[in-house]
């Protein structure tokens, strides 16, 4: 048999494997998407004729960044719209306004980006000289021909309340005047003195709403925006050394399309891990649709190494107005890229013992009720036993000795969001039992032998942010530690949002850890996170990106 030599070869590298039989390696060979070899320099003498040998130079080498719960498509979208960061004042929103006038066919909308500096918009209107976004007045003298808006910021990325504008054309085409009244609680039409609408709408809600709600003139992301969308994400998730994410939380019809036709055509260069989110409207629908139609998402799913799809998401609690506005707007599915869902406990119950009984995994978010879920998991588990289907339960926040022992027992895969909740939302547990040592406790769940993934939730997308927050745990105010005995160690970390995330897809028998005969998806980095001060994780970035043997990002 003629041995197959290597294409490429990475030399003079600090190897960080994962690979319990070989922890650290300097070189690394590939040919076909494949790792051939991994060790020191002998890994050179599988250079054939004409391989491409690079050398690195010391730098640090890791496997490819699988974000579990990553929300992808968003990061592009927000490249769609005009952008707001660096203004000052009103006049620098109307002038920013005022430029798209002019390069806006008349009457078609102008639709921006929140006010504030991304990725979080921490700094929205009340930073700016006025305090307050512009009205409609100010926003008609801007651009008198088009209908204007500016969206409220979306509570992933900052905190509500979100404040919109919108100048007269756009309060027109969307109906709303004096009398108008939302249907869902949180969202409040300001008006002046005189009972008009200011143009100024505010939302409470972390999920936004309002344009579900009384804005369905506003322009939606279309099919061509999402496909579009995803291109760019994968070039940003690439150049921050993502190769593969996963979609927990659900992805609706129209985004899998999108992820599907990018896959028939050759062009993803992250590999995308599906779940469904239904569109049902109670119990007996979503018995019919498990029945007739999700065949092709039970067990593992359908797919290949690039893209596959198993399982569905379905909430527990949620908003029963939230979900009937938006539902009536799919396919339009807004930032979420999933279908707004309000589950009672009740039909929860039935919706788990339904997913068990057609080999359907369920994805839900428990954030502080885990004890809740809990009993429902052990309750299906008595009928349709839960070891081997690979359950996931995601964004942990509050959790308890004997829930995460029961999680073990049932063999349930759990995501944390540790940005999410010790980082952007860590105010709510300063006074938390035990210094916050049962809030996202990393180290309790991984003491209790449950299968642990740590994902990004886009805010922001930067794996390496993310990384500091599970290390560091410090609440972003106060800089106070969220439960410092579960702080982890950076390798620790780094492999839990590496090669951890590969159960999530069946995967780990073919990609995460760089081993022989495991996929070729690369990183190498601009410093070694194990190395550096842990104030520094945050300002590491990926030099060189390779998926399944092929460059997707290089700056070497």
């Amino acid at each position: 048999m003629t041995k197959r030599l290597a294409t490429t070869v990475l030399r003079n590298a600090h190897v960080i494997t994962f690979d319990p039989a070989r922890p650290r390696a300097s070189a690394l060979a590939f040919r076909g998407g494949r790792l051939i070899a991994v060790g020191g320099d002998e890994v050179l003498e599988q250079a054939g004729p004409g391989a491409e040998v690079r050398d690195l130079d010391g730098a640090t080498v890791i496997p490819g960044i699988n974000d579990a719960h990553a929300h992808m498509e968003r990061e592009g979208l927000k490249q769609r719209r005009p952008s707001l960061a660096g203004v000052r004042n009103v006049a620098d929103i109307v002038a920013r306004v005022r430029a798209a006038a002019r390069t806006t066919p008349s009457g078609d909308w102008i639709v921006t980006m929140p006010v504030g500096t991304p990725p979080f918009f921490f700094d929205g209107p009340q930073t700016l000289e006025e305090g307050h976004v512009p009205d409609r007045y100010e926003l008609d003298a801007a651009a008198p021909d088009h209908p204007v808006y500016i969206q409220g910021v979306f509570g992933n990325w900052g905190q509500p309340p979100g404040y919109s504008a919108l100048n007269s054309r756009a309060l027109a085409l969307n109906g709303i005047t004096r009398d108008t009244a939302p249907r869902i609680a949180g969202v409040e039409i300001l008006k002046d003195t005189a009972g008009e609408p200011t143009g100024v709408i505010i939302e409470r809600n972390n999920r936004p709403t309002v344009e579900f709600d009384i804005l369905p003139a506003v322009p939606r992301f279309g099919f061509q925006d999402r496909l579009e969308g995803v291109r760019l994400s994968q070039k940003l998730y690439n150049a921050k050394g993502t190769t593969s994410i996963y979609e927990g939380h659900g992805s609706a019809a129209e985004s899998i399309s999108v992820y599907r036709q990018l896959w028939e055509r050759d062009e993803l260069s992250v590999r995308v891990g599906l779940v469904v989110s239904p569109s049902w409207s109670d119990v007996a629908e979503a018995r019919r649709i498990m029945r007739d139609w999700l065949a092709s998402a039970r067990g593992s799913g359908l797919g290949d190494g690039w893209l596959r799809v198993s399982g569905i998401h379905i909430a527990y609690g949620g908003d029963a107005a939230t979900a009937c506005c938006a539902r009536a707007h799919l396919p339009d599915t807004g930032w979420s890229g999933f279908v707004e869902q309000a589950v009672t406990p009740a039909d929860f119950r039935e919706a788990a013992f339904l997913a068990a009984e057609h080999e359907l995994r369920l994805h839900t978010i428990v954030s502080d009720k885990l004890h809740e879920i809990v009993p429902v998991l052990e309750a299906v588990n008595e009928r349709h036993p839960l070891h081997g289907r690979r359950w996931v339960i995601e964004h942990v926040g509050r959790t308890s000795a004997a829930d995460l022992a029961a999680l073990a027992r049932l063999g349930v895969l759990v995501t944390t969001i540790p940005t999410y909740f010790l980082w952007k939302g860590g105010a709510r547990y300063l006074a938390e039992a035990e210094d916050g040592d049962w809030i996202v406790p990393h180290r309790h769940i991984l003491d209790a032998g449950i299968p642990l993934a740590i994902a990004t939730d886009n805010i922001p997308y930067d794996p390496f942010f993310t990384l500091w927050v599970a290390c560091a745990r410090q609440e972003r105010l106060s800089g106070r530690v969220i439960g410092p005995d579960q702080r982890l160690d950076v390798e620790t970390a780094l492999g839990l949002f590496t090669v951890a995330g590969a159960r999530l897809s069946f995967d780990e028998t073919w990609k995460g850890p760089l081993k022989p005969g495991y996929a070729a998806d690369v990183v190498v980095l601009s410093h070694d996170p194990t190395a550096v001060p842990l104030e520094d994780i945050r300002a590491i970035s990926a030099r060189l990106t390779i998926v399944d043997g092929r460059i997707v990002h290089d700056v070497t």
